[in-house]
């Protein structure tokens, strides 16, 4: 088991933890969960070995530390020209080390070595790990043909999610999984949530989904001011048990309060009365032994609100024949989504599904003015002001400039009257207060930057909001805040999620895209999984059936070519075979030569003993001897077993 007893960290100035104790036991599913910049991420770290604490101790299953024990996913973006299902492989730390183990073996002519590494490999799973990448690769929603394709062919989000194939590989004691949902549309999600119940090893995950974290996590570990607080069940159950706990520690510090008071009043009435003094005395030394209690202080939740829209244009818009793609590198349009003939009214939630790469994106950046229509055409209603929230928020941000300055250019847009000091006040109720408005947004982490994409789009007072994964880094308590804000939204709302319960609290009515069209999706969220499920099996059925056609039409043509190269095969594989056991056989000989010599010198030597009239010096000289070629022959014997053993294994 993980025991954490007394542990402090500090980074830099600041404390993460503080005498923080935890105890997480084999084969547990925990959530960690605590608002951004708790330290929830420098946990990990201490975990795995890349931190140590400044006090207390850690105490982690040795064999969990050792190569394999431990998986979680790399935060680097590879670069690498390996096929994508060679880079998962590696994950597999146990199969790459008997790979490494034969190749060595090989080349060393260690015909022993070989069939231990065989063994290994067999024991690893080696003839069918290419086929568990690929159901890993083809579970985090890439396509089949793209599980060949390099590495460096993908793009930065499809690396992220290589690197939690490659993490998912590793057969790991303990998996560590920080935010692992950020880059996987709700296909993948409900994919990835299906893979980590059926997990057996030990599982601690950071994540702001609550719908994903019910679905995974039986215990919930929250760090809050240094703190590591355990709650058995998942995050609805931490919310509830949290709230009970709060009430009690509020009551207990509100009733200390009363009592030092009535204290404090015996003291200041009776001090100074000579008859009261022994008793005023004894008043004040049970004030002093009190063990103050604190009143109950939580991180102040973030709120904030949409203002009410100017105008609502009705239609809001009106999609005739639109198609929305992006154009190649040659001028040709590459066409994404087609055929679009829908309106959008006043009102309306929609929340807008499909795989990924079925073009829900492309769709929301063509309405908001991102990238123009590849043929069709949008009309507006007038007064139409829309607000777009970027799933990569550096389409609408500037690294190089701070909070201040993208407000400055905004409102100079939108607001020409404004001043610094109120876009300083506005950007206050977004946490971004004092020098922190004229840091470099490219310092800033995903949770701040998502932060302050929100406060462009409210400032902007939209009556249109077109909102691409806008819970991507956000914290719960944010993603809260976002949910009633949306809420309570008058204009129209259409969101691009795989937060389920930002879905299911906001949306009221589904478009699908798939296979290039869109449609209305009639059904809740719950219907969608299903449909996924479905279409999922239909895949596989198809693929399954596609592979049987092929194989029978590829036989009858194959069967002649494929005997001779089976006759070749063999052949080679005869030779490699005579070529790795040709030592071993030369060894052998060795072997069997010498133990004749010995067993026939052994024989001549008892024939001597016999002679009574043997001197005592030569008769003793002749034992000393007989016990070496002992040991000797035995030493021979117990090589003759290994070699004849490893020539058995070649032959099998």
């Amino acid at each position: 088991m993980i025991v954490l007893k007394h542990v402090s960290l500090m980074r830099g100035t600041k404390p993460v933890l503080e005498q923080a104790s935890a105890t997480i036991h084999p084969g547990e599913k925990v959530g960690l969960i605590g608002r951004n910049g708790a330290g929830k991420s420098s946990l990990f770290s201490l975990l795995a070995g890349r931190l140590h604490p400044d006090a207390g101790d850690v105490e982690i299953p040795p064999s969990w530390l050792q190569p394999g024990g431990m998986a979680e996913v790399a935060q680097n973006m590879p670069e690498t020209d390996e096929p994508a299902t060679e880079f998962v492989l590696q994950g597999d730390t146990r199969l790459m080390k008997a790979r490494q183990d034969l190749a060595d073996a090989e080349a060393a002519g260690d015909g022993h070595a070989i069939g231990e590494a065989h063994a290994a490999l067999a024991e690893a799973g080696h003839f069918d790990a290419a086929a568990r990448a690929q159901a890993l690769l083809l579970g985090l929603g890439f396509r089949m043909e793209q599980t060949q394709q390099p590495v460096n062919s993908f793009s930065g989000g499809w690396r992220m999610r290589l690197q939690l194939a490659r993490a998912l590989m590793c057969p790991a004691q303990l998996l560590l999984l920080d935010e692992p949902t950020n880059h996987l549309d709700l296909d993948a999600l409900v994919w990835l949530e299906g893979w980590l119940q059926r997990y057996e090893g030990t599982l601690l995950i950071i994540s702001h989904d609550r719908e994903f974290l019910d679905a995974i996590t039986k215990v919930t570990l929250h760090l809050d001011e240094g703190k590591l607080t355990r709650y058995t069940g998942g995050y609805t159950a931490f919310e509830s048990l949290r709230a009970e706990r709060l009430n009690q520690q509020q009551a207990a510090y509100e009733k200390q309060q009363d009592r030092i008071a009535h204290l404090q009043r015996f003291i200041d009435r009776f001090k100074a009365k000579a008859t009261k003094a022994k008793q005023a005395q004894s008043r004040v030394k049970a004030l002093e032994r009190m063990e103050k209690l604190a009143p109950v202080l939580t991180a102040s939740d973030f709120e904030f609100e949409f203002p009410e829209p100017s105008s609502l244009p009705n239609p809001m818009l009106v999609m005739k024949d639109l198609a929305c793609g992006y154009s190649r590198d040659d001028g040709s349009a590459l066409t994404i989504v087609s055929s679009v003939n829908r309106s959008v009214l006043p009102g309306q939630r929609i929340g807008i599904l499909g795989a990924n790469g079925q073009g829900k994106s492309t769709l929301v950046k063509t309405l908001a003015h991102m990238q123009s229509p590849t043929s069709g055409q949008v009309t507006e209603g007038k007064g139409l002001s829309i607000g777009y929230f970027a799933q990569q928020e550096l389409d609408v941000l500037r690294p190089d400039e701070g909070p201040l300055a993208h407000m400055i250019r905004l409102a100079k847009e939108v607001s020409p009257q404004a001043r610094e000091q109120e876009l300083r006040d506005f950007l206050g109720r977004f946490r971004f207060t004092g020098d922190m408005v004229m840091q470099p947004v490219g310092q800033f982490s995903g949770g701040e930057k998502a932060r302050l994409v929100l406060a462009l789009v409210v400032w902007q007072r939209p009556n249109l909001l077109l909102l691409d994964e806008p819970t991507n880094h956000l914290d719960l308590t944010t993603r809260e805040a976002l949910s009633i804000a949306l809420n309570e939204f008058e204009g129209t709302v259409m969101l691009v999620s795989h937060d389920r319960a930002l879905l299911r609290e906001v949306c009221d009515e589904f478009w699908l895209v798939t296979k290039g069209g869109v449609s209305t999706f009639d059904g809740d969220l719950d219907d969608y999984q299903r449909w996924l499920q479905e279409q999922a099996r239909e895949v596989a059925l198809a693929a399954r059936a596609a592979r049987d056609t092929e194989r029978a039409a590829n036989t009858a043509d194959a069967t002649a070519s494929n005997r001779r190269e089976d006759r070749k095969a063999q052949a080679q594989a005869r030779q490699k075979l005579a070529e790795q056991a040709k030592p071993l056989k030369n060894e052998l000989k060795k072997v069997d030569d010498r133990m004749a010599q010995a067993n026939a010198e052994q024989e001549t030597i008892m024939n001597a003993l016999g002679d009574s009239a043997l001197p005592a010096t030569e008769r003793a000289d002749l034992g000393r001897r007989l016990k070496a070629l002992g040991d000797e022959i035995e030493t021979l014997e117990s090589r003759w077993l290994e070699l004849t053993d490893a020539l058995d294994q070649l032959g099998a």
